[in-house]
């Protein structure tokens, strides 16, 4: 049974909620090392935009045609078993390519099929974690466990790609899959004896209300605030056009500069850098009284940085790595 801890209950919060934090953060660490061996297993082997394209594809898909609907889905799910099913469906679909790695039959298509599953079990994990967060931890205390998780985002992009590199180096792909698969083992383990509190919900509304209606009412508070609207449509705009350009960045490196697995992770570890020298100058800065225009100086920031992507000579890879911390 469930040991109930909850601040609901006007118990200490900390212990709890870190308890959970921490095996989620071994378990994100995990998958980003997969990530980056398979994305430098299908740079390697195909050599092709359109498979690293494919893979980005299949990767963002569940988020951005079902991140919608999956939200509403959570409010209604209890948030620990979700976190718990989804969790335990990346690693057994990590067993299942590692099983295919070792016995040497695997195809790219394989690969997709796990990176779709694995993005979409993602997802419902990633919408129930911070729905949750903000029942385990006290709102005067949320804006601190922005910037931590800001933190270790920046952290783990920092040792991840340098990590899956050596370990490239070091163990077969079926290798690096397992630790996938161990690291996930302490996000699920801990969510077995902790009691994640839900949300109130009257009985009577649920009855009322349908995933569709509640999809209705998100979107219908979006449009009624027109700068959140715009704010809303600038990410997509950026996302629409960062992404699919930074899906190629593994054949950038390896077919222009000439690189090898330790190079990109030089890239991809200088993007974590600048993310977390981003959110120490503007937890000491604060920004301008505007956020959006603070907003907008980190936009501008990402274009200068993709500029020097785009400009950098095939001898000087260095100045990618500095357009990574931009």
């Amino acid at each position: 049974m469930a040991t109930q801890f909850s601040i609901q209950d006007n118990k200490p919060w900390k212990g709890t909620f870190f308890t959970i934090w921490s095996g989620q953060a071994l378990s994100i660490l995990g998958s980003q090392l997969v990530q980056f061996a398979l994305i430098w297993y299908l740079t390697v082997q195909t050599g092709s935009a359109t498979v690293l394209a494919t893979a980005t594809l299949v990767g963002m898909l569940p988020n951005v045609v079902l991140g919608p609907f999956i939200g509403t889905l959570v409010d209604r799910w209890n948030r620990r078993r979700t976190m718990v099913l989804a969790d335990s469906i990346e690693a057994l679909a990590t067993i299942a390519l590692a099983v295919l790695f070792a016995l040497n039959v695997v195809e790219i298509w394989h690969i997709f099929v796990i990176l779709f599953i694995r993005s979409l079990a993602g997802a419902f994990h990633t919408n129930a974690m911070n729905a949750s967060t903000s029942l385990l931890v006290p709102v005067e205390q949320l804006t601190r466990i922005q910037g931590l998780n800001q933190l270790l985002n920046g952290g783990l992009n920092i040792i991840a790609a340098p990590l899956g590199a050596l370990l490239l180096g070091m163990l077969p792909m079926q290798g690096i899959l397992s630790i996938d698969v161990i690291t996930a083992l302490f996000a699920i383990l801990p969510l077995a004896f902790i009691h994640v509190p839900q949300p109130e919900r009257n009985a009577a509304d649920a009855k009322k209300t349908t995933v569709w209606t509640d999809f209705k009412a998100g979107l219908r508070y979006m449009l009624g605030w027109p700068g959140l609207l715009i704010v809303g449509l600038m990410t997509v705009g950026i996302n629409f056009t960062i992404i699919p350009a930074f899906s190629l960045l593994p054949l950038m490196v390896k077919n222009y500069f000439g690189g090898s697995a330790i190079h990109l992770s030089w890239v991809e570890s200088a993007m974590g850098l600048g993310m977390i020298l981003g959110g120490v100058l503007l937890s000491i800065w604060g920004g301008f009284s505007r956020k959006i225009l603070t907003s907008l100086i980190g936009v501008m920031g990402m274009g200068v940085g993709t500029l020097m992507f785009a400009l950098a000579p095939a001898s000087a890879i260095y100045l990618a790595v500095g357009g990574g911390r931009c």
